[in-house]
C-alpha cells in the first residue's frame, strides 16, 4: 500500500527551553499547518534513538527482563532495551545492551522493525532487533542506576503474559505480538 502523502507543518520558530544531554531535550516551536493555522506552542523531545531485543536462547527461551518503572511506579516484564548511544550503530547497542543487561551474547541477529515511540512529539525512533540462538556467556554488568532482573520464559509464558496485559510497554508489547504471529505454530 502506497504511504499518504507528507504534508509537513512549517515551523516558524523552534527554540530549546531544556537541555539536558539524552534525558531530556525539549524544544518548543511556533509551526504554521498546511491549511495556515498556526500553533504557538509545540513541544517536540529529542531523544536518541533507542533499541530493544527479541533475545531467544538455543532451547528456546526468550530472555526477558523485570524492572521497577518510576513513571508508572510498578514492576512488569520487558525486552532488553536502552539508548543508542551518539555515533553508535543501533545493532552495536542492542548487542551491547543485551551484554550489559543480562550477560547473553551470540546468536543470529537480524533487523526486526521500526517504531515511533510517539509521532506526535517525539523525535526518535526505537528499533527492535531479533537475537536467535544466544547464549549466556558473562554476568550481568548494571549500571549503578539499575535494578534489572533477568527471566528465561518459554514462548507460551511470555504468549500468556502479553494475553494478560502484563507486558505493558508499548514498544516492547507491539514486536512481540508481531513475532508470536509471524513465527505461530
Amino acid at each position: 500500500m502506497k504511504r499518504p502523502e507528507n504534508r509537513p507543518w512549517k515551523v516558524l520558530k523552534s527554540e530549546y527551553i531544556a537541555q539536558n544531554g539524552q534525558w531530556l531535550n525539549l524544544r518548543q516551536e511556533l509551526v504554521e499547518l498546511p491549511n495556515g493555522q498556526q500553533i504557538p506552542t509545540w513541544y517536540i523531545y529529542d531523544f536518541p534513538d533507542w533499541i530493544n531485543v527479541i533475545a531467544i536462547t538455543k532451547d528456546g527461551h526468550f530472555v526477558m527482563e523485570s524492572q521497577y518503572r518510576h513513571g508508572i511506579r510498578q514492576t512488569h516484564y520487558e525486552l532488553c532495551a536502552g539508548v543508542v548511544e551518539d555515533g553508535e550503530e543501533p545493532l552495536h547497542a542492542a548487542q551491547r545492551e543485551l551484554l550489559e543487561e543480562t550477560g547473553y551474547t551470540g546468536g543470529e541477529w537480524t533487523y526486526f522493525m521500526k517504531l515511533s515511540p510517539n509521532p506526535t512529539n517525539h523525535s526518535n525512533y526505537s528499533h527492535t532487533f531479533l537475537a536467535i540462538g544466544v547464549e549466556k556467556t558473562d554476568n550481568a554488568h548494571l549500571e549503578k542506576t539499575e535494578d534489572i532482573d533477568t527471566h528465561l520464559l518459554t514462548r507460551d509464558e511470555v504468549m500468556q503474559l502479553l494475553q494478560e496485559g502484563e507486558i505493558i510497554q508499548a514498544l516492547h508489547a507491539a514486536p512481540l505480538w508481531k513475532y508470536m504471529y509471524q513465527s505461530h505454530e
